[in-house]
């Protein structure tokens, strides 16, 4: 049986992680060439934020700073994808996770908050991964945008596997792309087995390793 190594570095490892997280700087929206750059909202629904059972008050959050930046991209003419976890009934998933988001129920719209200021394009989806979609893929390959800010829920889970993806999808066709996460506008849920802080910092250091790029905030656009 393989010996089991002291925890002393991983403690380590996690104060250095955190450390870097909360010194991360902040970037500026004009460093984002509309011409290249999306913005990507990842399951900003009622289901992991108000209502059923994967709703997290920790979620909350992070609304008001991905409305603002939703502004500051209008202004500046990034467009806007959002994904909205929209399962069927029976849905495959619902063995790993407790049924959530069931397709035409309110925990599978987009909060109110992100729906009222509108002006984006909606995929909805039927497992943690948003790429796997036919729609959107069909949507990255017309858009010809290789820079993506890419914000929402699950840090560990739904953001970290898209973004994972993307990633790795331009690497396959030997083409660089950019992804940027503001560190105010994702998070993951707290629960007795997944506790919140952890779960963002694996996942920082697990996109950190893949060249995805954190910042503290996307600020300026908007007067």
């Amino acid at each position: 049986m393989r010996k089991i190594r002291t925890c002393e570095n991983c403690y380590n490892t996690v104060r250095c992680l955190a450390e870097e997280l909360s010194s991360a700087a902040a970037a500026d929206i004009s460093e984002f060439d509309p011409k290249k750059t999306e913005l990507v909202i990842v399951d900003v629904v009622n289901g992991f934020v108000r209502q059923g059972a994967m709703a997290s008050p920790l979620v909350e959050d992070i609304i008001p700073p991905i409305v603002s930046l939703m502004e500051k991209c209008s202004a500046r003419g990034i467009p806007v994808t959002a994904f909205a976890d929209c399962h069927a009934a029976d849905c495959a998933e619902f063995a790993s996770f407790p049924p959530h988001c069931i397709e035409n129920t309110p925990e599978s719209e987009i909060v109110d908050e992100i729906k009222n200021k509108g002006g984006y394009l909606l995929i909805k989806k039927n497992s943690t991964n948003g790429f796997h979609e036919e729609s959107y893929r069909k949507h990255l390959l017309d858009s010809g945008k290789d820079t993506f800010i890419v914000t929402g829920d699950c840090t560990d889970i739904c953001v970290l596997q898209f973004c994972l993806s993307l990633k790795t999808f331009f690497t396959q066709q030997n083409k660089q792309c950019s992804i940027v996460i503001p560190i105010d506008c994702a998070e993951t849920y707290d629960a007795p087995s997944h506790d919140a802080d952890f779960m963002n910092i694996a996942a920082y250091k697990i996109m950190k390793d893949s060249g995805i790029t954190f910042v503290s905030e996307i600020t300026g656009g908007v007067l």
